[in-house]
């Protein structure tokens, strides 16, 4: 299984294999071309009202991984996280975020989540 995350800002590689974009709202200011795209599953993502709480300063990184991690066993959210399993299985995947610091944000569950 080869999952890699990046910032949806940089360009495109030839070995991202499938993009797939992570965050809940489009990236500001970037283009549906320019980002290349494959997937976006929506159902994958944290929910508005996690994302605010995070944001806010409430809580802790690691009280926000147990609540997304929470959030990821509804079953749409199940469902696109074994899509997401399957698509690794088949071959490269990289994880997009317009997250500053991915390594501090749910692309980091995600990442655990799926053994990579």
């Amino acid at each position: 299984m080869s999952v890699r995350v990046r910032r949806v800002y940089e360009a495109a590689e030839p070995g991202d294999g499938l993009r797939v974009l992570v965050d809940r709202l489009w990236p500001r200011g970037l283009s549906k071309e320019a980002a290349k795209v494959d997937e976006w599953p929506r159902a994958l993502t944290p929910s508005a009202e996690l994302r605010r709480w995070y944001h806010s300063g409430a809580g802790s990184y690691e009280e926000f991984g147990r609540r997304y991690e929470a959030e990821l066993t509804a079953p749409g959210a199940a469902q696109s996280l074994a899509g997401l399993r399957a698509w690794a299985d088949a071959g490269p995947v990289t994880l997009l975020t317009a997250a500053k610091e991915p390594e501090h944000s749910h692309t980091a569950v995600l990442l655990r989540l799926l053994g990579a």
